[in-house]
């Protein structure tokens, strides 16, 4: 059965590498899509309806909103089924420790019983920080593999890490 890579990311102003810099491509993006090139996967973008910030401190103090209320932003779109997929690539940003709230409403809106969730987290310090025990908890049909956390500003140069992480996973 075939793969799906479902990642979400964000351009912009983002902390990177200790100082904000405003990116064209978001760093979980540039991640993705070496992980397509590996896996040969189908590719989906999470976005919500109503987009984050495109400066770094608002788009922080909105995910804290977010986060302190347990909201689940509306997603401009979803896959169209998730049924002929075994395996699920899942690439998102550490936001506050986590996932950011979008890709929980993405999580929600499917059931993963029976399917493998292998989580690839960028981040710039915090790892994969407990993204993991979420997915477990709001996936608990699912057999979730320990994740990649990824620096975002080493993203483009993390290919030989996602190749490495696709084969242990195998």
């Amino acid at each position: 059965m075939p793969s799906i890579i479902i990642y979400f990311s964000r351009a912009g102003e983002n902390y990177v590498g200790g100082s904000i810099q405003r990116l064209e491509t978001g760093n979980t993006e540039i991640a993705a899509r070496l992980l397509q090139q590996e896996t040969q996967g189908e590719i989906f973008r999470l976005e919500p309806k109503t987009p984050y910030s495109d400066l770094y401190r608002e788009c922080v103090a909105q995910a804290r909103e977010e986060m302190q209320r347990d909201a689940r932003p509306a997603l401009a779109a979803y896959p169209q089924s998730m049924e002929k997929y075994d395996t699920v690539y899942l690439a998102y940003p550490n936001y506050c420790g986590t996932m950011p709230m979008p890709v929980f409403t993405f999580l929600e809106h499917y059931d993963f019983t029976g399917k493998t969730i292998c989580p690839l987290c960028t981040h710039e310090g915090s790892g994969m920080g407990h993204s993991e025990e979420d997915i477990r908890r709001l996936c608990p049909g699912a057999t979730v593999k320990a994740g990649l956390a990824v620096r975002g500003a080493q993203a483009a140069q993390a290919g030989p890490a996602i190749h490495a992480w696709i084969t242990s996973l195998r």
